[in-house]
């Protein structure tokens, strides 16, 4: 999977505020009052939804293409990287155990790795990601 940018609907309220919903992922839904302030918490939102899935051990879409209305919001970066090492080891067939023993660490840092919440160093990540046989390309684009 190359791309990390979810399809969201935003959705006016007769309130006046949004509700922000993703296709490919049916338990991630907010809302918010303004439509700068719906963006940021659609990020929020697909941040945490990903974080859960990996929490749980369940299955990462491939995101859709955006449908007609709909907007794509895209994975925060650390996000990506965690949730890219998740989707190969589980790909790889693998243990965690096996993965420390590929780059030379103890399990408990290839655990952290894999913690959502764990501010993992780029070079730990990068490490991982090649001793599954995988190579980090970055790339950055205009907003619009």
């Amino acid at each position: 999977m190359n791309h990390w940018s979810f399809p969201a609907l935003f959705t006016a309220t007769e309130e006046g505020g949004y509700v922000i919903t993703f296709r490919d992922l049916p338990e991630a839904i907010t809302q918010w009052e303004t439509l700068d302030g719906a963006i940021t918490a659609a990020m929020d939102c697909l941040d945490e939804a990903i974080a859960r899935r990996i929490d749980d051990g369940l299955n990462i879409p491939i995101p859709s293409r955006p449908a007609e209305g709909e907007r794509p919001v895209a994975l925060p970066a650390q996000m990506v990287l965690k949730a890219i090492l998740y989707v190969a080891l589980r790909d790889a067939g693998i243990t965690k155990a096996e993965l420390a023993r590929r780059i030379g660490v103890n399990e408990k840092e290839v655990r952290r790795m894999l913690d959502p919440r764990h501010g993992t160093k780029l070079p730990a990540l990068e490490a991982a990601l090649r001793a599954l046989g995988m190579s980090l390309v970055l790339e950055a684009r205009d907003a619009a």
